[in-house]
């Protein structure tokens, strides 16, 4: 197919021929996530979709990404391939190479995540990079949880370096890491799952160039960034000029965080500069500077712009600042691996900034960071040891827990819902399949929302125990305990979060913990702030609630109602 009707040239590409060159993009990258998915080892890429896929320019621009994935994820890594081409330019790649690194300051933000790199070779000339990135199971160190002073206690740190070389897997790489692990064949899986995946995206993309006769991607990749940049700019351009500021406390490790930012909306564009937020910390809830970005970012893309093509000309419009040694441009090598309880809070620090420009367009505040569940076990605790339990077979899982989301203008929030992460919840059959764990209450919380015209989102309640009723260790890292989420406009806070056992005791939001045997862990995730004034709710819609169970008879008083 020639998209000139004519011999093929990449200066006289007709519009009709960039479109088409576009979308057959966004079905690549959109095919590259899908194969890792269907090829991870570990839930959280297969089941959650805790993923990232895109393709870059040789340049490192991101030109497209994947539907599928998360901001944190997305964001972070439009980056991180800049880092890669320093420490490998372009004439020191080979057609068959791949490249790999989980460093928290060039990667997605902490141990955890693994971000792989691909060349696309055409007659040996570069014409493409190919970017995924996944959360592993397991890394080592501490385990998971915010318990680490520093980044060493985390797990096994892999500076940028080749994981195959022209063809040939690096061996060595690979039995380091899998001799450094918990469950090394779910992360070997993992990690050849992404080489699966971009070498899927290197497969269709080449296909693609044959097809269309096209040589190079310079033209299209400009046509793209240039068109989501003005794009960008004319959505900054239908809101206020000005500038805002916003401060938000939460609860931190061991002593409250302030996160401060003051936003700059011009028709240059947007500029968000978090100085005045708390200093970073000797735990792991550090935020590196690219995640900080990728969520600021993501904050504002929910509101201005969210129609734009999320790549490096759109992303380019937002300028992201953080005082260096701040909890969110946190030094190397602070404690990173729950950089997600901090990040994720910052696109309601944003919503914060930009409600005092439109406060017709922008949600109350959510519960914001996810509450997962992190369990494990098995025969190398003291607990195990203790009741003779040598046998015990290890295990360690993850359960995507949410919290409810802020109310929207016009609408409620929304419950238990991924907001601003983005991953899927796993579901409780498959971790009871994968783990001796059983969940025994998994439902909404009534009165978690906010009280307000438009109520705030609900958590849930989870209830989980040992099958075999032995000890479990929990890697807690939540947060929304001390400083629930704040209503706007008159509206209510969100129910706090809590976390205990059955028997009634009180278990801390943050850091590693015992399940005794035969108790059970109860979780309680925090709501979602209310908008608006609670006596204006439309009566219908608190009848359906009380109806519904959604608020009690008693949670129907806070709208004025007996």
């Amino acid at each position: 197919m020639n998209l000139n009707g004519r011999q093929p040239d990449q200066t006289t590409l007709s519009a009709i021929g960039l479109q088409i060159m576009w979308d057959r993009l966004i079905s690549i990258v959109e095919e590259q996530a899908q194969t890792l998915i269907r090829t991870a080892f570990g839930t959280s890429t297969r089941e959650a979709g805790d993923l990232s896929a895109g393709v870059f320019l040789p340049d490192s621009r991101m030109i497209a990404q994947a539907v599928t994935g998360t901001p944190g994820h997305v964001n972070s890594m439009a980056e991180s391939v800049k880092h890669f081409l320093r420490k490998y330019p372009i004439d020191s790649m080979r057609p068959g190479d791949v490249f790999l690194t989980n460093d928290p300051w060039k990667g997605t933000g902490h141990l955890y995540d693994m971000t792989m790199v691909t060349p696309l070779f055409r007659r040996q000339t570069l014409v493409a990079l190919f970017a995924s990135t996944l959360h592993v199971v397991d890394i080592g160190g501490l385990g998971p949880g915010p318990d680490g002073h520093q980044i060493y206690h985390e797990g096994l740190f892999l500076p940028i370096l080749r994981f195959i070389r022209a063809g040939e897997l690096e061996q060595t790489v690979l039995d380091i890491v899998k001799a450094n692990v918990r469950e090394p064949e779910q992360v070997e899986g993992d990690l050849l799952a992404l080489v699966a995946c971009n070498e899927v995206g290197c497969r269709r993309l080449d296909g693609m160039m044959n097809e269309l006769d096209v040589t190079s991607l310079d033209r299209v990749g400009e046509h793209i960034l240039r068109h989501s940049e003005q794009a960008m700019l004319a959505a900054v351009r239908q809101w206020p000029s000005g500038t805002w500021e916003n401060e938000m406390t939460i609860d931190g490790y061991d002593a409250p965080i302030i996160l401060k930012a003051r936003l700059t909306l011009s028709a240059r564009g947007i500029d968000i500069d978090f100085a005045g937020s708390s200093g970073f910390v000797a735990k792991g809830i550090n935020v590196v500077k690219a995640y900080t970005d990728a969520y600021t970012s993501f904050g504002v893309r929910c509101l201005i712009g969210s129609d734009v093509p999320n790549n490096a000309g759109s992303l380019g419009v937002i300028t992201v600042t953080a005082p260096e040694g701040s909890i969110l441009n946190a030094p190397y090598p602070a404690a990173v691996s729950a950089r997600h309880i901090v990040g994720q809070m910052l696109p309601d620090v944003v919503f914060g900034c930009l409600r005092q420009a439109r406060p017709d367009a922008v949600p109350a505040e959510g519960a914001s960071c996810l509450w997962n569940i992190q369990l494990s076990g098995g025969h190398l605790l003291s607990e195990y040891q203790a009741q003779g339990r040598l046998r015990e077979p290890r295990f360690s899982v993850t359960s995507f827990s949410t919290g409810g989301t802020g109310a929207r203008p016009s609408l409620d929030g929304l419950s238990t819902t991924s907001f601003p992460s983005g991953v899927r919840n796993v579901s409780v059959e498959i971790l009871e399949t994968i783990s001796p764990i059983v969940f025994w209450r998994k439902e909404y919380r009534p009165d978690s929302g906010g009280a307000g015209r438009f109520r705030g989102g609900l958590g849930q309640i989870i209830e989980i125990s040992h099958r075999l009723q032995a000890p479990m260790e929990l890697g807690a890292a939540w947060d929304r305990i001390l400083f629930p989420a704040r209503g706007a406009d008159g509206g209510l806070n969100g129910a706090p979060g809590r976390v205990g056992l059955a028997s009634g005791q009180r278990l801390r939001g943050k850091g590693r913990q015992i399940i005794p045997a035969g108790e059970r862990l109860v979780v309680e995730t925090p709501g979602g702030g209310g908008l608006g004034r609670p006596e204006l709710r439309d009566q219908q819609a608190l009848a359906a609630d009380l109806r519904n169970q959604l608020i009690s008879a008693d949670g129907a008083k806070r709208y004025g109602h007996s």
